[in-house]
């Protein structure tokens, strides 16, 4: 896996987001936000979030969905159950991911972060696929990117987000990015 010149990152199946501005002049990304979501809460395999994503997500398809009318919202990749790689928006552009955060002080995380939503739920545990195409994912990053840091959604925001949850295994995501 690598990140090709126009920010699109190899072996993704790219989907347009409209859901993008540009970052601002000089701003580098050094920062991974990793989040969770599935559409409707627990369900796992639809194209639910692509649809959020390309805002062609109807409020009547499901109760649930009634809440997110109108929400305009991004990721710069997903990443399914099975390690399927998709990506909505270029890396060099700002996705809309973070909504109010900071990270170690410093405000608007979508300014200098990349957005990795992982197909799952705040309290059920990830796939072996997910962990692995996440590896690939951080390493081609790091390749790319000034990235310096890792963060949870719940970090950058954690008055108004839990992501990616207590079925995230921070410890084995870090074994394995120290892996060779």
């Amino acid at each position: 896996m690598r990140v090709g010149a126009r920010g699109r990152v190899s072996g993704a199946r790219f989907v347009v987001s409209p859901n993008w501005d540009e970052r601002p002049s000089g701003a580098a990304v050094t920062l991974l936000v990793v989040h969770s979501i599935s559409l409707p809460p627990g369900e796992f395999g639809g194209d639910s979030v692509e649809r959020l994503f390309t805002n062609r997500l109807h409020p009547d398809a499901h109760p649930y969905f009634r809440g997110l009318a109108g929400l305009r919202v991004s990721a710069h990749l997903f990443v399914r159950r099975g390690g399927e790689l998709v990506q909505f928006v270029p890396l060099h552009r700002r996705a809309w991911h973070a909504g109010l955060s900071a990270w170690r002080a410093r405000p608007r995380s979508n300014d200098y972060s990349v957005g990795v939503e992982l197909e799952g739920t705040e309290h059920s545990p990830f796939a072996d696929a997910q962990y692995a195409t996440l590896t690939a994912l951080v390493r081609a990053l790091r390749d790319a990117l000034p990235l310096r840091d890792i963060a949870a959604h719940s970090d950058i925001a954690p008055k108004r987000k839990n992501d990616p949850g207590e079925g995230f295994d921070w410890d084995r995501l870090m074994r394995e990015l120290a892996r060779a």
